[in-house]
């Protein structure tokens, strides 16, 4: 997990199905924006986006299931990107959650992590990958440091988190 707070499954599970069915504009497309933003002293308006992408990681089928990707009793997590950098159209910020008790440790955050970025990169134009991630949370920064060669540009001691890059 980076910088979101733990959930349990249920949780998780309610906050994907108001997702479903919030008519909320952060679901917004690139090309819509979600509100004017004045900077200040210029004065000159800027539109801010706030997009969300959000892929849903189910566990592999067992060879009794139906192979159903919408029974919600496989998803063990999810993986999101948000562009809402104001000053970095093209700055995606990552998050990962693996939830379900047995599942992290065995290289699923990183498999959906190198999806989402190929996706971000390839598909939606990102260029740059920020994230944030509790100090305490090795296991997160190991596999951002040393998997996919993010570097450390900040740290929090309010928020005790951790902000790696990737340009």
């Amino acid at each position: 997990m980076t910088g979101s707070e733990p959930l349990t499954i249920e949780e998780e599970y309610e906050m994907q199905q108001t997702w479903r069915t919030d008519d909320d504009s952060k679901y917004t497309s690139l090309n819509k924006p979600c509100m004017e933003y004045t900077q200040k002293p210029q004065a000159k308006k800027y539109l801010i986006y706030h997009v969300e992408c959000t892929f849903i990681v189910l566990a592999k089928p067992q060879p009794d299931d139906d192979n159903n990707v919408f029974d919600s009793s496989r998803m063990i997590g999810d993986v999101n990107f948000y562009l809402n950098n104001v000053y970095n159209p093209h700055e995606a910020e990552l998050e990962v959650m693996i939830a379900e008790d047995g599942c992290s440790g065995k290289g699923v955050a990183t498999e959906v992590l190198q999806l989402m970025m190929h996706y971000a990169v390839h598909d939606v134009g990102v260029t740059d990958l920020v994230v944030r991630i509790k100090e305490s949370n090795a296991a997160s920064i190991h596999i951002f440091e040393q998997k996919f060669g993010f570097t450390e540009t900040e740290r929090s001691k309010a928020f005790q988190e951790v902000t790696l890059r990737r340009t």
